[in-house]
């Protein structure tokens, strides 16, 4: 089946507020740069809808969602509001479209758990929103469409999915929400002793998780080793009927979020590794502060589902895209203590594909992935 890509518009010139991490312009660089490209082909993309109250409430709490619509339409939050649901509070700021923006990557989502039903590639950049509560916002995310998107595969008939993040930050809230179900089996590398401080390796969440904590500096011989000592060993025992990727861009060397020392090579690697052991597969966004960064992985993922080769030089109109972009980090200096931020490489403009970043296979990152394989039940392998 033909690869799709599902976007919108609102994303274009949406911020969450000029002083905060997710200020800068993401889904709609991404979607430019892949349309520059030439990468999009007619009926290959589809527009994102907003999810319904009714389909949020598949996971979230009705008062919350209430909450969130009326800090939209009066742009304030009442201190209620703001202790209850952290709306406005903790890095979740009120912004024009509080309750819209994170309904229509829900929306993208679900749509996207629709389309696979029989099979098929979707990638859904505007997704990714792992840290979402039922009752409350948390890191960013004020709803979580992953766990949507597999609550609305499990209503299909589905009963065997993996849900991999690739998020420098733990996916907490999507191993929470399936703790107790079976059907659902997450497995997240993120960085050790970073918020939310969750996803240690001996975190199992029931038994249907495994989490591989990976130290600063983690690089992409490390990230092989992962793919290849863990993440292809369980879905080859788990032979799961759908897989979907949480592809947070807050992993790369140049993120200012995160330690992690990745070239957006690993993600592409390890995409097209799953690819083909997927019979479903969304592909979702997540994390990501650096606007050049986010926008080639994400773009370069998409050029491995659709089956695009990478461009030694990106043509004009792509290059002008990425030549548009400017940052400035959220917290001054003290944010940005790395001088490409302030005075971006000239390859950030010029290409789509990262010099690699090898090093050393670390012991603890060996163990780590080990651990992960070791730890799953001998009762998850080849579940139909």
């Amino acid at each position: 089946m033909t690869p799709l890509l599902i976007g919108s518009e609102i994303y274009r010139g949406s911020t969450y507020g000029p002083k905060h991490p997710l200020a800068i312009p993401r889904v709609s660089t991404m979607l430019d740069l892949v349309r520059a490209l030439g990468w999009v082909a007619p009926g290959q993309y589809r527009d994102s809808p907003k999810a319904s109250i009714d389909d949020l409430l598949r996971f979230h709490r009705r008062d919350y969602l209430e909450a969130l619509l009326r800090a939209e339409q009066t742009q304030a939050v009442r201190a209620e509001d703001r202790a209850r649901f952290r709306i406005g509070a903790d890095g979740n700021p009120v912004f024009r479209d509080v309750f819209s923006r994170p309904a229509t990557g829900a929306g993208g989502t679900l749509l996207a758990a629709r389309l696979t039903a029989q099979g098929g590639v979707v990638h859904v950049p505007g997704g990714g929103t792992h840290h979402g509560r039922p009752d409350r916002a948390s890191g960013f995310c004020y709803l979580n469409d992953a766990v949507l998107g597999l609550l609305s595969w499990l209503n299909l008939g589905l009963n065997n999915i993996l849900y991999l993040d690739l998020d420098a930050h733990h996916g907490d809230g999507v191993q929470d929400a399936f703790h107790d179900d079976a059907r659902v089996f997450t497995l997240s590398i993120h960085e050790a002793g970073r918020w939310p401080f969750t996803g240690q390796g001996e975190d199992r969440a029931g038994g249907h998780a495994a989490n591989i904590p990976v130290p600063a500096g983690f690089n992409d011989s490390e990230m092989t080793w992962v793919l290849h000592a863990a993440i292809l060993p369980i879905i080859q025992r788990l032979c799961p009927q759908a897989i979907m990727v949480q592809c947070g861009a807050d992993a790369l060397e140049e993120d200012p979020l995160a330690k992690l020392s990745l070239s957006n090579n690993a993600h592409r690697a390890l995409v097209a590794a799953v690819l083909p052991l997927a019979p479903r597969l969304i592909v979702l966004g997540g994390g990501g502060y650096n606007p050049w960064s986010v926008a080639r992985c994400w773009a370069g993922v998409w050029g491995v589902l659709a089956g695009h080769a990478m461009p030694d030089r990106l043509p004009p109109a792509a290059e002008a895209v990425l030549r548009s972009l400017a940052f400035h980090p959220a917290g001054g200096p003290a944010a940005a203590p790395r001088a490409a931020w302030r005075d971006p490489p000239d390859h950030w403009f010029t290409t789509l594909a990262d010099a690699p970043r090898p090093g050393v296979v670390r012991a603890v990152v060996r163990r780590a992935a080990a651990a992960a394989l070791a730890g799953l039940p001998a009762d998850r392998a080849g579940v139909a």
